[in-house]
C-alpha cells in the first residue's frame, strides 16, 4: 500500500499506479477527459488530432517519473518539459484545465487516496514551469 511518505521513493509510486497497465489506463482516461470536457477544449486543441503518440509519450514519461521502466528516452530522446511546451500559449487557465483532466482521470483509478493526492500535487510544479504567459 502506498502512502505519501512512500510515494516518490524506489518503485513505490510505480507500484501504486499498478505498473505499466495502470499508467496506460490513467493516460487513456486523462486524454478521454481532455476529449470530452469543455473546460479542456483549448488544451485539446494544442494536441494532434490523433492522440496515439501523445498517449504513448505521457505513459512512458510517467513510468520513468514514477521510478518504473525508463522507456521514454530510448524511444523519444531526452525531455525538457518547459522547452517541449514553449511554443504553446499556456496560461493559468490552460494549466488548470490540464490539471482538471488529470484529476478526472485519477478519480476513475482504483488508487489509494494518498497516492491520488500525490499525483495531483506533484504535476503542479512542472505545470507552472510550462506556462508561457
Amino acid at each position: 500500500m502506498a502512502n505519501t511518505k512512500q510515494c516518490g521513493t524506489d518503485q513505490a509510486s510505480f507500484t501504486a499506479a499498478r505498473g505499466t497497465p495502470g499508467l496506460r489506463q490513467l493516460v487513456d482516461d486523462f486524454y478521454d477527459a481532455m476529449d470530452t470536457m469543455p473546460e479542456a477544449a483549448r488544451v485539446r486543441g494544442m494536441h494532434p488530432k490523433d492522440l496515439t503518440e501523445s498517449r504513448d509519450r505521457l505513459a512512458l514519461f510517467l513510468s520513468g517519473w514514477l521510478s518504473g521502466p525508463n522507456a521514454f528516452r530510448p524511444k523519444y530522446g531526452p525531455i525538457n518539459i518547459p522547452r517541449a511546451h514553449q511554443h504553446l500559449p499556456i496560461g493559468e487557465a490552460e494549466m488548470e484545465a490540464w490539471l482538471l483532466c488529470m484529476k478526472t482521470a485519477l478519480d476513475k483509478q482504483p488508487y489509494e487516496a494518498t497516492f491520488k493526492d500525490y499525483l495531483l500535487r506533484q504535476p503542479r510544479i512542472p505545470a507552472q514551469r510550462v506556462r508561457t504567459h
